[in-house]
C-alpha cells in the first residue's frame, strides 16, 4: 500500500469536508443561522449539538457488526451518500421554506443536521478502522495532521466565500446557497476517500449472538481497562469548551457590529490557526499524543481567559486563532490515543465505547445555553476554564500509564 496515495486521498477528503462544513461552522455561522429563525439561546445550543451529537446511539450498533467484518469500505460508501444527501437537503429546505414558516424550517434543519450526524456514527467507526489498517502508528498522526491541514485550507477558502455570500445575499437565501453548493463540493472528497484500497483484516472477533450480549461484553471491557476509562474521562473534560464556544460569536454580536465579512474573517482566522497548529505543533508531536492533548488543553484555557475581557474584533481574532490551533490538537490526540490503547481485534469496540461515551460532550452546548440565560457570560467562561483545568490535571496520570 502506498502511504503517499492514501495520504493524498485522505487529505482531499479533509479539504472538501472542510469547505462544506464551514458553511455551518458550529461556533460562528450555525449559531447565526439558528438565531435568524429563533432568538432562544437554548434552541441555538440544541442545534449546534445536533451537528455533533446525533451519532451517539448508533456507534455501538456499528461496532457490534464491524468487529466481524474483514472489510468496512462498502458500508462507509453508503454512509457517505447519506451525509451528502442530508447536507444538500438542509439547503433546499431553507431555500424553499425559509422565512415563510420559521418553525417548519427549524424542524427541517434539525432533521437534516441529525441525519448528517447520525450517519457519522456508523462512518466514524468505519473511518477509524480504515485509518488504522492503512497507516501505522506514526503515519496516522502525520496523515491526520495533513488531513486537518487541508481541511483548514478548504475552510479558509470557504470562510472567504461565506463572508462574500453573507454580505451580498439576503438571509435566509444566503444560508441556502451555502449549504447546497458546499454539498456538491463535499461529494468530491467523499468519492476520493471511498477509492482507498482497504486491506483484508484477518484478525477479527467472532460477533456475539445478540446485541445485548455485546453490550455486556463492552461494559466488561470498559470496567477492565483503566487506560480506556481515563482517556474517556479526559476527553469529556476536554469537550467543556462546547459549553461556551458556540455563544462567543453571539457575545461578539452584542459588543460591536458583526458584518458578513467579519463573520467570514473569524472563520478564516480560525482555520489559519488550524493550519499553523498542524504545521508547527501537531505534526511534530506524533510520538506523544498525551503531550499533544496537554498543549491543546493549555491553549483552550488561554482563549477562554481572554474571552472574559474581549470587547473588540481584535480580541476575537486572537480567540478564534487559538481555538483553531487547540481544536485540531484535541482531535488528533483523541483519535490516535484510542487507536494506541485498543487491541487490534477489539479496535471497533474500543472506538465505539470511547466515541459513544464521549459523545455526551457534544450536547454540552445545551446546558451552556441554559447557564448563559441564567448566569451570563462571565460565569459560563469561568466554569469552562475550571473543567478544562481538571482535564489537564488528569492527563498527567494517563501519560504515566501509556509511557
Amino acid at each position: 500500500m502506498s502511504y503517499k496515495k492514501n495520504n493524498e486521498k485522505n487529505a482531499l477528503h479533509g479539504f472538501s469536508l472542510g469547505i462544506a462544513t464551514t458553511v455551518a461552522e458550529p461556533n460562528t455561522i450555525l449559531p447565526l443561522i439558528i438565531h435568524h429563525f429563533s432568538s432562544n439561546l437554548i434552541i441555538v445550543g440544541i442545534f449546534t449539538s445536533l451537528l455533533r451529537g446525533g451519532a451517539i446511539i448508533v456507534q455501538l450498533i456499528a461496532a457490534f457488526y464491524a468487529q466481524g467484518y474483514k472489510e468496512v469500505m462498502p458500508y462507509l460508501r453508503i454512509v457517505f451518500f447519506f451525509r451528502f444527501l442530508s447536507w444538500f437537503l438542509i439547503g433546499a429546505a431553507i431555500f424553499f421554506v425559509g422565512d415563510s414558516d420559521k418553525t417548519l424550517t427549524l424542524w427541517l434543519i434539525g432533521i437534516g443536521l441529525f441525519f448528517f450526524s447520525f450517519s457519522a456514527g456508523f462512518g466514524g467507526i468505519y473511518f477509524k478502522e480504515i485509518i488504522a489498517k492503512v497507516f501505522d502508528k506514526k503515519e496516522r498522526g502525520k496523515t491526520m495532521s495533513n488531513k486537518q491541514l487541508f481541511a483548514s485550507i478548504g475552510s479558509l477558502l470557504s470562510g472567504g466565500v461565506a463572508g462574500w455570500v453573507l454580505e451580498n445575499f439576503q438571509a435566509p437565501d444566503s444560508y441556502a446557497y451555502l449549504f447546497m453548493i458546499s454539498a456538491l463540493l463535499m461529494g468530491v472528497g467523499l468519492v476520493a476517500f471511498a477509492s482507498i484500497e482497504e486491506p483484508i483484516k484477518e484478525n477479527i472477533t467472532q460477533r456475539e449472538d445478540s446485541f445485548f450480549k455485546f453490550i455486556k461484553n463492552a461494559t466488561n471491557t470498559f470496567k477492565s481497562d483503566e487506560r480506556l476509562r481515563l482517556q474517556i474521562l479526559i476527553t469529556l473534560f476536554g469537550y467543556a469548551f462546547l459549553l461556551a464556544m458556540p455563544f462567543i460569536i453571539l457575545k461578539a454580536k452584542d459588543s460591536f457590529e458583526l458584518t458578513g465579512w467579519l463573520v467570514g474573517g473569524f472563520i478564516t482566522i480560525q482555520m489559519l490557526g488550524s493550519i499553523l497548529g498542524n504545521l508547527f505543533l501537531w505534526k511534530r508531536m506524533t510520538d506523544n499524543y498525551v503531550h499533544m492533548m496537554q498543549v491543546a488543553f493549555a491553549i483552550m484555557i488561554s482563549l477562554f481567559t481572554l474571552a472574559f475581557f474581549a470587547s473588540s474584533p481584535a480580541h476575537y481574532v486572537i480567540i478564534f486563532l487559538l481555538f483553531g490551533i487547540a481544536r485540531d490538537g484535541f482531535r488528533n490526540a483523541d483519535m490516535n490515543l484510542i487507536l494506541e490503547i485498543a487491541p487490534e481485534e477489539k479496535r471497533p469496540v474500543y472506538v465505539a465505547i470511547q466515541s459513544s461515551l464521549t459523545s455526551v460532550g457534544f450536547f454540552f452546548a445545551i446546558p451552556g445555553g441554559f447557564l448563559l440565560e441564567v448566569f451570563g457570560y462571565d460565569a459560563l467562561y469561568l466554569l469552562t476554564i475550571m473543567i478544562l483545568s481538571v482535564g489537564l490535571f488528569f492527563t498527567r496520570r494517563l501519560l504515566k500509564m501509556i509511557s
